[in-house]
């Protein structure tokens, strides 16, 4: 409970020394409210005591599990009064400029004496983020020497609420956490999966419990005894996580969803195609076909669609980009790759970036729907969002233009424009929590 006490740093002002009708000089103070919240909350910045019109640049600085830091800034100006909020006043220039309360966090890169392309991606979700704001004098550009600090204070933001519970398993085959929401339930039940990155990655699942659901992060290859590469998948994997969930006594039946991301959104696909447990399905820029993996079920196969390297272009920079290098799922020689979901009784929900540099998510997702309705099928949702990129995660995740590639070992593309894509991440998020309730209850 200790994590949603504010910090409250309140300065008497100064007392007047001398009988000379001088104004009190008041200390400047930022307040960030709430000082310690959830990480997929708003905050409120306030900065006061300072000059009429005084040039101030706010800096955020944090660091992630391994010590790399990553900061961002903004120019601003205090108003008439000396004081500045985030939530109305524009920042002039920085790392962003317009009205945006949370700029400071979805902005949050690599400092310049860190190696580029690394995600700021939480990777135990127990602890906070914590962040520091500060407060400087005139405005200092990206990467420049900030001009002397008049104020700081310190943000946690948290990935799970108290009482929330993880549950570490290894559960037949089924490898992975739970996170149980606080209390009774039953809660609805969704698997949670990632894309090539591999691993356990927790920090949507553990959010999701915090937000009434019972989230089970699934991952499926490079993770204790699974896998260690992407080579072929067994559907039936996938079918031992669902029925364990929905069998799990703080879950609400009849079915469970599913949300995933990139080559998990995929997966997603395959899982509410071809398993009755699963009733809806959240596919963040995911391909309507399967990819790169042979994914078997039974005595069925689905081919996986390759990428052709010599399609891949390289910046001088060293950015790969390889949009047009995954074969192409309209051609009929690849039409064995394709996902049936015409076959599908549940709902989709399909979110794509329209600026996804890492293949044609908006095209995969025209393709899907363009398959139900041939089928007379009007069980999915879009949203569509122009200039965001590849990876949409919760609100106020730092955006990520290119990534080291986990896989090839090289900064690819993801594509998108910072601000774009933290708007579209906190839209998305909304309509994600609706259409799950509306599904599973």
């Amino acid at each position: 409970a200790v994590m949603w006490r504010a910090v409250a740093a309140a300065s008497a002002p100064a007392r007047a020394l001398f009988r000379a009708p001088l104004p009190p000089r008041r200390a400047v103070s930022v307040a960030v409210s709430p000082a310690a919240g959830l990480a997929d909350e708003r905050v409120e910045t306030r900065v006061t005591g300072l000059g009429p019109g005084q040039p101030v640049t706010l800096r955020a600085l944090a660091a992630d599990e391994r010590g790399c830091l990553f900061q961002s800034c903004a120019h601003y100006r205090a108003d008439g009064r000396g004081e500045l909020h985030l939530s109305t006043d524009a920042s002039h220039g920085g790392d962003y400029t317009g009205v945006e309360p949370m700029g400071l966090f979805w902005s949050l890169a690599p400092a310049g004496m860190e190696r580029p392309y690394q995600r700021l991606v939480p990777r135990s979700t127990g602890t906070p983020m914590k962040v520091e704001m500060s407060v400087h004098q005139g405005h200092s550009l990206p990467g420049a020497i900030p001009g002397p600090v008049v104020a700081k204070a310190d943000v946690e933001r948290w990935f799970t609420a108290p009482g929330v519970r993880r549950i570490r398993l290894k559960e037949g085959g089924v490898r992975g956490s739970l996170f149980l929401p606080p209390g009774d339930g039953p809660f609805p039940g969704v698997i949670d999966m990632y894309g090539d990155e591999g691993g356990l990655i927790e920090f949507r699942s553990s959010l999701l419990a915090t937000h009434g659901f019972a989230a089970l992060s699934l991952p499926y290859f490079d993770f204790e005894d699974l896998p260690k590469v992407m080579k072929e998948f067994k559907l039936e994997y996938f079918e031992e996580a669902a029925r364990f969930l929905r069998r799990h006594p703080k879950v609400k039946g009849p079915g469970v969803g599913v949300i995933g991301t990139g080559k998990g959104a995929e997966l997603a696909l395959s899982m509410i195609t071809f398993l009755p447990e699963v009733v809806a399905a959240v596919c963040i820029s995911g391909c309507s076909s399967n990819t790169v993996a042979d994914l078997h079920y039974g005595e069925m196969t689905l081919p996986g669609l390759r990428f052709d390297m010599n399609k891949v272009s390289v910046s001088d920079a060293g950015v790969f980009d390889i949009f047009e290098a995954l074969d192409d799922p309209t051609n009929p020689a690849n039409s064995p790759c394709t996902i049936p979901i015409e076959k599908a009784e549940g709902h989709f929900l399909l979110v794509v970036g329209e600026d996804d540099r890492m293949w044609k998510s908006s095209l995969y997702a025209e393709l899907a729907i363009g398959r139900l309705r041939q089928h007379g099928k009007e069980n999915f949702e879009l949203l569509s969002y122009p200039g965001a990129g590849h990876r949409i995660d919760p609100p106020s995740t730092p955006f990520c233009q290119v990534a080291m590639d986990r896989v090839l070992g090289v900064p690819v593309l993801g594509g998108g424009e910072s601000k774009a894509h933290a708007h579209a991440q906190e839209h998305s998020w909304g309509k994600i929590q609706e259409f799950l309730h509306l599904h599973l209850g």
